[in-house]
């Protein structure tokens, strides 16, 4: 039975994730912050689905922003699972949505500390782990945000677009020490990160756009109401991915795939994989990475 850490498990792809990983024979690890405070009702939902079910589902505290916090987690592991982990889920996000120019750098900052560094530390600290099982595997959940550039979300995309390089480069890196790497990008859902990032603070620069500043808003209400409609995609769509991609065979899983509405996206990534893939097999001379 694979042992799977999924960050992120308060609500949204993670909940989900946890409960279809650990109902199709998994040993979940659910992980998120302030388990006996903001998110306590979570934890004991998660708590009652696993007695109830009988499937197993460890909930534990990770903040992905802490070093603390994350090798905490990497030392009640070694303690209470024998074997590590095999796959680990970085879906821990968080979205920035308004005038980009209006963003001050510490803000942009705190969007990179959980969106981008947060997926690094939780590699690194777990990658030793990984390394020792017989399949290691990082499913790494990014967005269309990653590969295309929506306005007013400039703060996300970033993040996400770097992402998706450092997932790309641990993927050639990894493959000759047996662990795979892989990236979902998911295209609008009701998840929940709709609203999770804080308003802009750069008053000056926002005011300096006019009317203009309202646009995100009215960007968001729109996508609001889609959510509410009868074409709303169904979140679940993204747990089945990471379980099919968890099935599949070491060296075989793509490096990326867009679920859901992709707007084109996995076009994207066909036109360009060819590209890449003669930077490394031709000019690099790298063919035994791919």
């Amino acid at each position: 039975m694979k042992t799977v850490l999924i960050t992120g498990s308060s609500n949204g792809f993670g909940y989900l994730s946890a409960l279809t990983l650990a109902r199709n024979g998994f040993n979940v690890w659910a992980t998120m912050r302030d388990i006996n405070g903001k998110n306590k009702t979570k934890k004991e939902e998660l708590e009652n689905f696993a007695t109830k079910e009988n499937i197993a589902i460890t909930i534990a505290e990770l903040d992905v922003t802490s070093d603390k916090s994350t090798q905490d987690l990497v030392e009640r592991i070694l303690i209470e699972e024998q074997n590590g982990i095999d796959v680990l889920v970085n879906n821990a996000g968080v979205m920035y949505v308004g005038i980009t120019e209006a963003y001050s750098l510490e803000q942009v900052q705190e969007q990179f500390d959980t969106n981008f560094f947060g997926v690094i530390r939780t590699s690194k600290a777990f990658l030793p782990l990984l390394k020792r099982s017989i399949d290691g595997l990082i499913i790494n959940i990014s967005s269309l945000a990653g590969r295309l550039v929506f306005p007013y979300f400039g703060i996300y995309c970033a993040s996400k677009f770097a992402l998706e390089a450092y997932s790309e480069s641990l993927k050639y890196e990894l493959k000759p020490l047996g662990v795979d790497v892989s990236v979902i990008e998911p295209g609008p859902y009701p998840s929940g990160l709709l609203y999770s990032g804080p308003k802009e603070v750069d008053i000056t620069a926002l005011k300096s756009y006019g009317e203009m500043a309202d646009v995100p808003k009215a960007m968001l209400q729109n996508f609001e109401q889609f959510y509410k409609s009868d074409s709303s995609p169904n979140p679940q769509e993204i747990p089945n991915a990471i379980l099919n991609l968890i099935k599949m065979q070491n060296g075989n899983r793509p490096i990326r795939q867009a679920v859901g509405i992709d707007y084109n996206t996995n076009d994207l990534n066909n036109r360009t994989s060819s590209i890449q893939e003669n930077l490394i097999k031709d000019a690099l001379q790298m063919e035994h990475l791919l």
